[in-house]
Order: C-alpha cells, then sequence, then structure tokens
C-alpha cells in the first residue's frame, strides 16, 4: 500500500498482480500517532480479521495498533487507536462506485468500491502481510 499514490497492490511471489486506486483518512500525510488523528498507519501489519457484517460493505481487520505504535502513543499518553480496516463503501451508498476517491474520507482506513473490497475478500487470507508506505 502506497499512500502518496493512493495505491494498494496485491502481490504474489513477489509480482504485482493487481492494483486498485483507494481513499485514505482524511488527514493522509504522516504516520498515525494517536487516535482521532484521520491519519492511516504507516508500517508493516497484518490482514487478523474480517468483517462480512460492517457498515462499510465488508471489512478486513489489519492489526494496528502494533507494540511500537502503542509504545509511541503511551510516550505523548495518548491512545494509539485501533480499527483500522480496508473497507468498501458505506452500506447503501455503493451506487457512488469509484467517485468515493475524490478525497479522502475515511478515520485512518483504506476504502475501495465495493466490487473491489469482494475481489480482495476473496483472494486475502487472514494472516496477510500488508506494508502501508508514506
Amino acid at each position: 500500500m502506497e499512500k502518496s499514490a493512493r495505491k494498494l497492490s496485491i502481490l504474489r511471489d513477489g509480482k504485482q498482480i493487481k492494483t486498485y486506486r483507494v481513499a485514505l483518512g482524511r488527514n493522509p500525510f504522516g504516520p498515525k500517532r494517536e487516535e482521532g488523528d484521520m491519519k492511516t498507519p504507516q508500517g508493516t501489519y497484518k490482514i487478523d480479521s474480517r468483517n462480512a457484517q460492517s457498515s462499510f460493505h465488508l471489512a478486513l481487520h489489519i492489526s494496528y495498533p502494533s507494540d511500537e505504535d502503542n509504545k509511541r502513543a503511551a510516550a505523548r499518553s495518548v491512545p494509539a487507536g485501533s480499527d483500522i480496516m480496508i473497507h468498501g463503501i458505506r452500506n447503501g451508498l455503493g451506487w457512488i462506485g469509484a467517485f468515493h476517491r475524490w478525497k479522502d474520507w475515511t478515520v485512518g482506513c483504506i476504502a475501495l468500491t465495493d466490487e473491489e473490497i469482494e475481489e480482495l475478500w476473496r483472494v486475502t487470507p487472514d494472516g496477510t502481510t500488508i506494508e502501508i508506505r508514506p
């Protein structure tokens, strides 16, 4: 995942097999520092669960915060935040489709169209590594 390019790529055996354009948190630049900062985290995480009953079509949960994220937040006496997902569009608004990418609108998540999250859901098992780069 490349935040500055707003691109999420699927790699298999080191080869790029698919790329999606995404929307991010409303304040996407820089690493996530604390809950509520509207930033999408940076670092290496895992897809650690999935939610088929999400308010945003389907959602793949990212293992943020890491121990390092928690330490950094604790040093500032703030919560690191949680519930960072790769998800679709809010239920009932799927008709927006690709137009959702016109601006960053999540509270720190990575958003795809409903069709794209369905595809990613099928090919991304729990435990998959995700690297989120600046």
